[in-house]
C-alpha cells in the first residue's frame, strides 16, 4: 500500500546530509575522525557533550550519521511512515549530539530484532522500540569501556539484552500512564535502569553522572537552528500544496488538541500545519534557553530537536509554554537559576508533560513543571546517568501521580478538538478525520473509561 508520507524518507535524508556538510564546514575536516574517536570511545553516562569531546563538526557528524541508519532501518523494516517517524527522528538526531553515537545502538537494536523472532512477529511492530530503546546506549557504552569488568563481548551481551527485554516493558509501562507523559521510553528505561545500578553496584561497580558542557557556541548554534525553524515554516505554508489559509486553519486547530498521547498531528492535521508547528516550537525551545541565559551546545540542541520531533505527536506552543514557565520556577524556588545545566534541559525536556497543561488547562502545566524541575534533579542519582531519557523517567513518575489526583478534583477539560481518545496503532498511516471532532468546552459529567482497560500500544520515549 502506498504511503502518503514517503516523503518523510528524503527529507530526513536532506536534513542529516545538511547536518553533516556543516560540520565538515564549521570544523577542520581532518579533525573530524579523531572527534568521532573520541566519541565513540567515550562511556557517554549524561551529561557527555559530544561537542566538546569531540568538536562540533564530529557531533555533527556523528547525529546526520545516526539519523540515515535509522530513517533507513525504519524503511528497511516496512515500518509506515507517519508523525512517529518525525519523533524518531528528532530523538535519534537530538541525542546523537550527547550520548548515542554510530556504533553504541546496534546491540540495542540486535536485541529488539531477536525479540521479534522470537515472538514470530515483523519488525516493523518494534522498529520504533528499538530505535527508542538506544535511551539506554550509555549502558552497553559503559559495560563495554567503562566499568571494571568492561569488554566489548559484555557491553554487546548487555545491549541485546535491553533490546529485548524494553518491548514488552514499554508496553506495560505506556498503560499506567493515562498519555500524559510523551515521553514513555524514558519511564521504562528508568525502571530498568534503576534495576540495574544496584546489580552493578553488589558487583563493585560504581557508574556515576558526568559533565562535559561546551559553552562557546551560542552564536553559530543560534544561526543555524533558526535558519532550519524558519525553512520548516516556510516549507510549511508554501511547499506542501495545501493554501496558505488551509494551512493556517490546520494550524490552529492544532493548538487546540491537549497532546495527550498519541496525538498524530501529521495524520490529523496534514503536513503542513505540522511542520509550521515543528518551526515554532524550535524557536520557542532556542528562545527559553537565550531567555534563562543558558547555552547551545550538543544536550540543550538535542532537547530542541526533541521537542520538534515531537510537534508531530503531543506538542504545541500552548502546552510546552506553562510546564517551561513552571521549572523555571521551581528552579528559583530550590535556590538555583534555570541557567543551571540540568535545569536547562530539564526545561526542554520537560515538555513531556505538555499533555498534562493541554488536558487540564495552563495552570496545571506550571504545577507539572514546578514539581518536575525538583524532581528530575534527583531521579538522575539511582540510574546514575546511564539513561539518557530521564526527564522521561521524572515525568513518567509525576504523570502516574497527578492524572488521577487531579482528575477527582477537575470536573471538566478545557476547549479542545476532540470527541473522545483515541488508541490506534502506531503502524498506521491514513489520515485521520477530525472534521467532526467538537471544539467547544465539554462537560465530562460521565466517568472516563479507565485508560489501562484500553488496547494501547508501546510508545515513546
Amino acid at each position: 500500500m502506498h504511503n502518503r508520507y514517503e516523503k518523510i524518507f528524503p527529507g530526513t535524508i536532506a536534513v542529516a546530509g545538511i547536518m553533516i556538510l556543516l560540520g565538515i564546514l564549521l570544523d577542520d575536516p581532518m579533525e573530524i575522525p579523531i572527534g568521532l574517536y573520541h566519541i565513540v570511545t567515550m562511556q557517554d553516562l549524561l551529561i557527555t557533550d559530544y561537542v566538546s569531546i569531540g568538536g562540533v563538526g564530529a557531533a555533527l557528524v556523528n547525529s546526520g550519521l545516526v539519523m540515515i541508519l535509522s530513517i533507513c532501518l525504519i524503511k528497511l523494516s516496512k515500518d509506515p511512515f507517519n508523525g512517529f517517524t518525525m519523533v524518531e527522528m528528532g530523538l535519534m538526531a537530538g541525542f546523537s549530539l550527547f550520548g548515542k553515537n554510530i556504533l553504541n545502538i546496534w546491540p540495542i537494536i540486535l536485541g529488539t530484532w531477536l525479540y521479534a523472532k522470537y515472538q514470530r512477529e515483523p519488525f516493523s511492530k518494534h522498529a520504533s522500540v528499538a530505535l527508542l530503546a538506544t535511551s539506554l546506549a550509555p549502558l552497553v557504552s559503559y559495560m563495554g569501556l567503562g566499568s571494571i569488568h568492561a569488554s566489548l563481548p559484555l557491553g554487546i551481551f548487555t545491549g541485546v539484552v535491553i533490546g529485548f527485554i524494553l518491548p514488552s516493558l514499554s508496553a506495560y509501562t505506556y498503560k499506567v500512564q493515562n498519555g500524559m507523559n510523551l515521553y514513555n521510553m524514558g519511564f521504562a528505561c528508568g525502571l530498568f535502569a534503576m534495576m540495574i545500578v544496584p546489580i552493578l553496584t553488589a558487583f563493585g561497580d560504581h557508574p556515576d553522572s558526568a559533565m562535559y558542557w561546551a559553552t562557546e557556541y551560542n552564536g553559530t548554534f543560534a544561526i543555524i537552528l533558526g535558519i532550519i525553524c524558519a525553512v520548516f515554516i516556510l516549507t510549511g505554508f508554501f511547499g506542501t500544496g495545501m493554501p496558505f489559509w488551509a494551512v493556517w486553519a490546520g494550524y490552529r486547530r492544532l493548538l487546540s488538541t491537549t497532546g495527550r498521547a498519541p496525538s498524530d498531528y501529521l495524520r490529523m492535521f496534514g503536513a503542513g500545519p505540522v511542520l509550521v508547528n515543528t518551526g515554532v516550537n524550535g524557536l520557542i525551545g532556542m528562545a527559553y534557553i537565550f531567555i534563562v541565559g543558558g547555552q547551545l551546545n550538543g544536550p540543550t540542541l538535542g532537547g530542541i530537536f526533541t521537542i520538534m520531533g515531537f510537534s508531530a505527536f503531543g506538542k504545541h506552543a500552548l502546552n510546552i509554554t506553562p510546564v517551561m514557565v513552571g521549572i523555571a520556577l521551581g528552579a528559583y524556588g530550590m535556590h538555583y537559576t534555570p541557567d543551571y545545566p540540568a535545569l536547562q534541559l530539564a526545561g526542554l525536556f520537560g515538555t513531556t508533560l505538555a499533555p498534562i497543561s493541554g488536558h487540564f488547562g495552563w495552570p496545571f502545566g506550571i504545577l507539572a513543571g514546578f514539581i518536575h524541575s525538583a524532581l528530575v534533579l534527583q531521579t538522575g542519582g539511582p540510574v546514575a546517568g546511564l539513561n539518557l531519557y530521564n526527564n522521561g523517567f521524572s515525568g513518567g513518575l509525576i504523570a502516574i501521580v497527578l492524572y488521577p489526583t487531579v482528575t477527582a478534583i477537575v470536573r471538566h477539560r478545557n476547549p479542545k478538538l476532540r470527541d473522545q481518545d483515541y488508541y490506534d496503532l502506531f503502524e498506521e498511516s491514513d489520515p485521520i478525520d477530525v472534521s467532526r471532532w467538537r471544539t467547544e468546552q465539554v462537560e465530562e459529567d460521565r466517568k472516563e473509561e479507565p485508560i489501562l482497560e484500553q488496547d494501547v500500544p508501546p510508545a515513546a520515549e
